[in-house]
């Protein structure tokens, strides 16, 4: 029959669970499609069963009738609330509940809905795709992801701002690269070897926070900060500095292709502004990023050492700010730091990144305690077994606090 070799058999099936009947459901479906097109019972229809759970408004099915739809197109562009009341209230079919209708929609969204955009809804719908379980859609989740967008366009702004008219390495490949350029691009290869192997278990969900906390906290909120001590000082030498651009370009180009697939829009957009950077040839690279090859992690990339050396950076300076937080003392203040048993490696690892540790974590001296120093009254925050101290001698009113 055309119509079997035209229709069947099929990779994936997509569908939505309807819990108790979903055996029944797909059962008597495929059996009458079978029947219908010829298929033989030991003929296979499709390989996968992918199913998608409902998505929810309050905690229940979306209606029309029951006026608690949110509609995807006002979500992206926007709607104001007596546009809003009037799409909820026009189709229900139950006229006692309008008043029910209108008081839930004004509580819940008094200004309207704001536009979000596609990018923001469609990262947001992947988020929340955990197999099996019904989404429960609110614009709070949605704005979230919103400014997951916000941060990747201001972190391109970033990059380019150091790069553009700059050399990136991409024909001189005289560079050197530091510890957080050899940190991020091994944590690069893990991000893209997970979110593949997601992907491939349609765990859409996994693959999204992946990607979420890649590109805020280790790169926007991290490296970012961390790429500012090479660029910004004078004394760097130049092969350095290349290393960090090439870097900074690299990893964001990589970046926007893992993302495309869920952020089509911003993505592509951005694309185009990094890409030549990174030494794509524009016209043969087809003008999209549709067209680009999906990132494969490298097994030579993976730095160890690296990632230990940078971990402990990181746990040095996030000690120093907390302690920042839980005194009130100012962001900008450069501060005095003791440090109490400290081990030969500690040191070693200190001296080595001392410049991006007093950069972020803005230190106006540092003295190593030895075992017959007595420490003064100070704030202490723990990087392992290493103490980090600061004294709180003029840093704070003792009686206020």
């Amino acid at each position: 029959d055309e119509r079997a070799n035209y229709w069947l058999p099929v990779d994936h099936y997509v569908g939505g669970i309807e819990h108790a009947i979903l055996h029944l459901l797909y059962a008597r479906f495929f059996n009458k499609l079978m029947r219908d097109v010829g298929l033989t019972t030991n003929d296979e229809p499709f390989k996968n069963l992918l199913t998608q759970g409902m998505v929810l408004k309050d905690g229940v099915k979306m209606s029309k009738s029951k006026g608690n739809v949110l509609d995807p197109i006002d979500v992206v562009d926007g709607i104001e609330l007596d546009a809003l009341l009037k799409k909820r209230t026009d189709a229900v079919m139950q006229p006692h509940l309008l008043e029910r209708i209108e008081k839930l929609t004004r509580k819940n969204f008094p200004d309207g809905i704001p536009a979000f955009g596609t990018d923001a809804m469609r990262f947001t719908f992947a988020a929340l795709a955990t197999t099996g379980r019904d989404v429960v859609l609110t614009p709070a989740r949605i704005e979230g992801y919103r400014n997951f967008c916000n941060k990747l366009w201001n972190a391109t702004r970033y990059v380019l701002m150091q790069t553009e008219n700059k050399d990136t390495g991409i024909d001189n490949d005289n560079v050197e690269l530091s510890l957080p350029d050899r940190w991020i691009i091994s944590r690069l290869q893990h991000v893209e070897d997970k979110v593949t192997s997601h992907i491939e278990k349609y765990r859409l969900d996994l693959a999204s926070h992946d990607l979420y906390a890649f590109v805020w906290e280790d790169y926007c909120d991290w490296y970012l900060e961390l790429s500012k001590p090479v660029l910004f000082n004078e004394n760097t030498s130049e092969e350095a500095q290349r290393g960090t651009r090439r870097t900074l370009v690299h990893v964001l180009e990589t970046i926007l292709r893992l993302n495309h697939p869920t952020m089509p829009f911003i993505t592509e957009e951005l694309w185009h502004m990094v890409a030549p950077l990174a030494g794509h040839d524009m016209k043969s690279a087809g003008d999209s990023i549709m067209t680009q090859p999906f990132p494969v992690s490298g097994a030579t990339k993976i730095d160890e050492t690296a990632e230990t050396e940078l971990e402990w950076v990181k746990c040095f300076v996030t000690g120093v700010r907390k302690i920042r937080s839980e005194m009130n003392i100012p962001p900008g203040k450069p501060l005095p730091v003791l440090i109490q048993n400290a081990s030969d490696a500690d040191k070693t690892c200190f001296e080595s990144n001392k410049t991006f540790i007093e950069t972020l974590a803005k230190l106006e001296s540092v003295k190593w305690l030895t075992d017959a120093d007595t420490a003064p009254e100070s704030a202490t925050a723990l990087c392992g077994e290493m103490q980090i101290l600061i004294p709180l001698a003029g840093l704070i009113d003792k009686a206020a606090e």
